[in-house]
């Protein structure tokens, strides 16, 4: 499962209000190949559900996560940060044993 905290959730909304998406607009939180540390995380705001994916809402966000990220991303906290050390989305991931300094990327 793949969570979001309130901060994440107050600028998710906020992202979307400002792209003018309205609320049938989900988040996809996928891993893909790369990065400094191997792996790499990707989110971008998606309508299309795929067949393959695992559909999870919290705090009234719908969150799409196809299955072979599912498995690096169980149990993951989304967070958003906008303080002196970097703004941004950031992933409190527990099967994360490694990560880069940039906070993108991350090995199991």
């Amino acid at each position: 499962m793949v969570s979001v905290t309130d901060k994440a959730k107050d600028k998710i909304i906020e992202l979307r209000q400002k792209d003018g998406l309205n609320d049938d607009y989900a988040i996809r939180v996928a891993v893909q190949g790369g990065g400094c540390s191997g792996l790499m995380y990707d989110l971008q705001f998606d309508t299309a559900q795929q067949p393959n994916d695992h559909i999870v809402e919290d705090k009234g966000i719908k969150i799409y996560v196809d299955r072979k990220s599912l498995l690096y991303l169980a149990g993951t906290e989304l967070d958003f940060s906008d303080g002196l050390n970097g703004k941004g989305f950031q992933f409190k991931n527990p099967n994360a044993s490694r990560t880069c300094g940039c906070g993108e990327s991350f090995s199991v």
